[in-house]
This record gives structure tokens, C-alpha cells and sequence, in this order.
């Protein structure tokens, strides 16, 4: 049975923020609000809790995954950024976007796409979502919450409890959301390319 908690959208209790990063930690997958509908999560290493999550959204090696970060200062760690995707970073960031770079040594395998290397990073505009990275001290690693045959993101925290109660160890009620996933930009070879047309706005990138 997943516990489910009810966090305030603008005020996160700090309470509640502590006992869900404890359940990451304790190698569980959790369903948590974002600025585009909800998301999915466990931690970076877990292979375990990657796994959970896979077979949750019938996902395989080749999705591309995202590490939801709480601010671009770690975006180095982790992707190869260059100066002029830099700025473009933080003229967009906090947003709903996902951007594609090269991973880094740092993300573990099996969380790059297996052909290209690359790995999805994303700053949202999320209160909740921010408290937790802050807690947490290091990147989610994250996909937005699709169920299988369906094309949106999960908005509604009581219809995913339904569905998936039995299945992860934590759902945060956040609030109900839009339904429309991030706009992904892949930036990975110099090029800019829009993947996904998806809540955030693509002029900054045409």
C-alpha cells in the first residue's frame, strides 16, 4: 500500500518533504507534482527502483530518462554543457523543459540512452518538487508519469492513486495539474532540435 501525502503546493510542510525523501532513499519510487502534470521518480543509483519503475510506465533501455535537478549548478556534473546551451539554460530554467545533452561519467549506464549517450535534464517550476531536490542533495532520477496506451501526463493525484497504490511507495497530492508533458529540446550535438512540443513555450529555441 503506498502512503499518500498531502503537500501543500506553495508551502511544502518541511515534515512531509523529510519522510518522502527518507522513502527515496529507502530505494522507493514515488509520484510527485511538476510544472507539467506529474512525474514519476527513484533514485539515481537504485537499480532496483528503476526497475519498479519500468515495468510501471513498460518502459525499455532505449527511453530517454531525465535527472530532475533543483537549479542549473548541477547540470555540469552531469551533462556536457556548452557556454551558449548554458545560457540558454538559465534564460529557461526554472520551466517545463526537458533538455538532452551527452551524459557524463557521473550518470550511471543504464540511465543513458544506450545508442547515444545522452541523458535529459530538467529544472522545474515546482515548489514541491524543488523542497524535495533541495532535501534530497542530488538530481531524481525522473520520467513524466504516462501510463501505458495513453498520451498525457497523469493531472490527477486521486485518479493515480487508483491506478497505482500498490505499486510505488509514495503518491504526493500536489494539486491537480495540467496534463500536457514538458517540451523536450535535444542539445546533445551542437544542433538545437525540438523533440516534444509540450507545455513550454518553443520560441526561445526556433
Amino acid at each position: 500500500m503506498s502512503q499518500f501525502f498531502y503537500i501543500h503546493p506553495d508551502n511544502p510542510q518541511a515534515r512531509l518533504v523529510k519522510q518522502a525523501v527518507e522513502l527515496i532513499k529507502q530505494g522507493e519510487v514515488i509520484v510527485y507534482p511538476t510544472d507539467s502534470g506529474y512525474s514519476i521518480g527513484c533514485q539515481m543509483d537504485n537499480k532496483n527502483a528503476l526497475e519498479q519503475l519500468c515495468k510501471i510506465r513498460e518502459l525499455d533501455k532505449t527511453h530517454n530518462f531525465t535527472l530532475m535537478c533543483r537549479d542549473v549548478s548541477e547540470l555540469s556534473d552531469y551533462a556536457r554543457v556548452d557556454n551558449v546551451a548554458f545560457r540558454l539554460l538559465k534564460n529557461n530554467t526554472p520551466g517545463p523543459y526537458t533538455f538532452v545533452f551527452k551524459a557524463t561519467k557521473e550518470v550511471p549506464k543504464r540511465l543513458q540512452n544506450p545508442k547515444r549517450k545522452t541523458i535529459g535534464i530538467r529544472v522545474p517550476n515546482n515548489a514541491i518538487a524543488l523542497a524535495i531536490l533541495e532535501e534530497l542533495g542530488e538530481p531524481l532520477m525522473s520520467t513524466t508519469l504516462i501510463m501505458p496506451g495513453e498520451a498525457g501526463a497523469e493531472f490527477d493525484p486521486e485518479i493515480i492513486r487508483d491506478k497505482l497504490e500498490r505499486r510505488v511507495g509514495l503518491i504526493i497530492h500536489g494539486g491537480y495539474l495540467s496534463e500536457q508533458p514538458t517540451t523536450v529540446i535535444d542539445l546533445s550535438e551542437g544542433e538545437m532540435q525540438i523533440l516534444r512540443e509540450g507545455s513550454g513555450d518553443t520560441s526561445p529555441f526556433v
